[in-house]
């Protein structure tokens, strides 16, 4: 059922400021038994929008607190905007606090191995038979069927499901440069907990709904397979592709520097021609047609590549900015800190880290990529220390001070 907002506690300097922002899921409680990515890309989408969002950790803490590497920024970009309590749930009491948690959310969400939630008797039947208006969300590698046990990785997902096929060259699978996959399974997830919250509004009821790394994989390679419904021919690997556009490619210009440019349209191939002083190319009856200029691209790039090599980088972006073609500087993602739209636009947001040897310190993070009412949808409350709000919460639970401490002796809670 229902449950009122926990309001920060007073005395924490850490909560941002008020936000102006719409916060259209203010008032709902999700409680979030997740880990890693999928999981916590959820919550937060639900959390930037105003959601009461609840992690539950255990005792030591969420292992990505302390990853290295790739892994470094996984913790604080995917857990602003939460509370966070942590239990030993292989406790007794601990495995109660988590239930009595659970039995007072609108939302749960969860994203462990198969059988684990029902094993501690927090699945989507034993807790929405005390609450029929509970929304449950479990993130999977698989959905329901034959490889619904196998243990899934984003690159697991990727390799299997055609993407590192396609961004690789042949013979060199590689896989995507982000977490594409557990970050759009979690941004999937929240749209079904959206359209199951609309419709508990209609029915009074709750649901459990699934979002799953393969499919969500599958999903975007879609495009691919009704290429090769259509046409007949296996979609080749990005960099070997058959572009559907004849002037859309990276090209190396002057001082080694690179960019990408196109012309994905008549009328850009003409603009693309009179601004470049290609008139010759813009008369050859060859390139007259965008399928024309594909078909030709073996002859006509090259051509391209040796004319655009005399440009420096910075003089075709200025060329290709003032007559309205599309065109991207070849960049860095610490370089995205300095770009001038997102700082114009609000995009970055100071965010405090909560651990490892700049805990404490000012970092920036990224944004979701949408307004509402013409405001991005800021932070809040600072990604939460470990345990940070398990006091707070279980007072709100009912639980007396007494209580508290006793589950502290035993280490059920800390």
């Amino acid at each position: 059922m229902p449950s009122a907002t926990i309001p920060p506690a007073a005395s924490d300097r850490r909560a941002a400021a008020p936000l102006t922002a719409p916060q259209p899921l203010a008032g709902l409680r999700v409680v979030e038994f997740t880990h890693m990515v999928m999981g916590p890309t959820c919550g937060m989408v639900l959390a930037d929008m105003g959601a009461e969002v609840i992690k539950v950790e255990p005792i030591d803490g969420d292992r990505t607190r302390h990853l290295l590497g790739s892994g470094a920024g996984f913790f604080p970009m995917f857990n602003r905007n939460k509370k966070s309590i942590a239990l030993d749930l292989h406790k007794a009491e601990g495995a109660a606090v988590a239930r009595r948690l659970a039995g007072s959310a609108d939302v749960v969400l969860e994203n462990f191995k198969p059988g684990t939630m029902h094993k501690y008797g927090r699945d989507y039947a034993a807790l929405s038979s005390h609450n029929e208006r509970l929304i449950y969300v479990s993130h999977k590698g698989f959905l329901p069927g034959p490889y619904e046990h196998r243990v899934a990785l984003d690159e697991v997902v990727q390799m299997m499901g055609g993407l590192a096929y396609m961004t690789g060259r042949p013979g060199d699978p590689l896989r995507a440069g982000s977490s594409v996959n557990d970050i759009m399974g979690g941004m999937f997830g929240a749209i079904g907990a959206l359209g199951a919250l609309i419709q508990r509004g209609i029915t009074g009821k709750g649901q459990e709904v699934q979002s799953a790394l393969y499919e969500n994989n599958v999903f975007l390679v879609g495009q691919h397979m009704l290429q090769y419904a259509i046409t007949g021919q296996p979609a080749a690997p990005m960099p070997e592709r058959i572009s559907a556009w004849a002037v859309y490619d990276v090209f190396t210009v002057r001082d080694g520097e690179q960019i990408f440019l196109a012309a994905v349209s008549d009328a850009q191939w003409a603009t693309f021609c009179q601004a470049l002083g290609f008139a010759d190319l813009l008369g050859d009856r060859r390139y007259a047609s965008n399928n024309l200029r594909v078909v030709a691209r073996p002859e006509l790039l090259p051509v391209l590549r040796e004319r655009l090599a005399q440009h420096g980088a910075a003089e075709l972006a200025a060329l290709f900015e003032k007559v309205g073609l599309p065109f991207a500087p070849i960049r860095r993602p610490e370089e995205l800190y300095d770009d001038e739209h997102l700082l114009a636009t609000g995009g970055l947001a100071d965010i405090t880290l909560p651990d490892g040897a700049r805990a404490g310190q000012t970092a920036q993070t990224t944004l979701f990529p949408f307004t509402m009412d013409g405001q991005r949808l800021g932070v809040r409350l600072q990604p939460p220390r470990r345990g940070e709000h398990t006091t707070e919460l279980l007072a709100v639970l009912g639980y007396s001070a007494g209580q508290i401490d006793e589950l502290k002796k035993q280490a059920a809670v800390a």
